[in-house]
């Protein structure tokens, strides 16, 4: 049984990889895509059952809730959650935009990955040492949801094909839905309707497009940036926020998804 479940993994993940990335462009990825593939065919099962569960239901905790509560625990420090899960629906279209044009502006073409930016990552991290992101919102949703904080290549070479088998089990739209839902926007305040409550007094679902871009500016560091103490910076990447999501066309983007 154990063998048949790793053939089949193995397979299903190289039918993924196969038809959406090039041979091409995997030689480019080299041993990152070689180590994670094989990451997710022994960890696969592990893995699925929890993106099964979850293309429908709420999601209770997230693997980076779970770290954080841990961290402040082993220093002796209480660390008291906000959240509150709400549906795509529940949550205003300006701020949905917000976090696309701020984090990931390809997100209703691409498959999960940005194949230039980790290119460009790569380089970068040649040359610096340093491991750098490149992630879409589908990478993020993956790494807050399942996988630690940190820059390491083991949690890279796990998140890539997770993000791919999550990008082929849920919408765009859950996608998204979920990340807002787990996103970080200061301390222990997780997800959208909770960072409305706290910082605005209100609904996910009234936050205006200002206020929308307030709190994707703070994206991904909102205990750096923080929404409560904007500084110039976090003032001009708001500006800036604002004016992709009319450039790429509001509320219509949206229903390419």
């Amino acid at each position: 049984m154990a063998k048949r479940n790793k053939r089949f993994l193995s397979s299903l993940f190289k039918k993924i990889g196969l038809f959406f990335i090039p041979r091409k462009i995997r030689s480019k990825l080299g041993w990152l895509w070689f180590g994670s593939s094989r990451l997710l065919t022994f960890g696969g099962t592990f893995f699925l059952i929890p993106i099964l569960i979850f293309s429908v239901l709420p999601v209770p905790y997230s693997a980076y809730m779970v770290q954080k509560k841990v961290e402040n625990l082993v220093q002796g420090k209480s660390y008291p959650i906000k959240k509150e899960w709400v549906s795509l629906n529940e949550i205003s279209w300006q701020m949905q935009m917000a976090v696309i044009a701020s984090e990931d502006q390809k997100f209703e073409s691409h498959f999960g990955l940005d194949l230039k930016a980790i290119e460009t990552a790569l380089k970068l991290n040649a040359k610096s040492k340093k491991v750098r992101g490149g992630s879409t919102i589908s990478q993020q949703t993956v790494k807050n949801m399942f996988l630690w904080h940190g820059q390491s290549w083991l949690r890279k070479g796990i998140e890539v094909p997770l993000t791919l088998l999550v990008e082929n089990v849920w919408s765009k739209d859950r996608i998204l839905e979920v990340y807002l839902n787990i996103a970080e926007f200061g301390n222990g305040i997780f997800g959208v309707e909770a960072a409305a409550q706290h910082f605005f007094k209100k609904s996910a679902k009234q936050l205006t497009l200002q206020e929308s871009a307030l709190l994707a500016a703070s994206l991904p560091n909102p205990l750096v940036f923080r929404v409560d103490k904007p500084g110039p910076s976090m003032r001009k990447r708001q500006a800036w926020i604002m004016r992709q999501v009319s450039l790429l066309d509001g509320k219509n983007y949206l229903d390419k998804l």
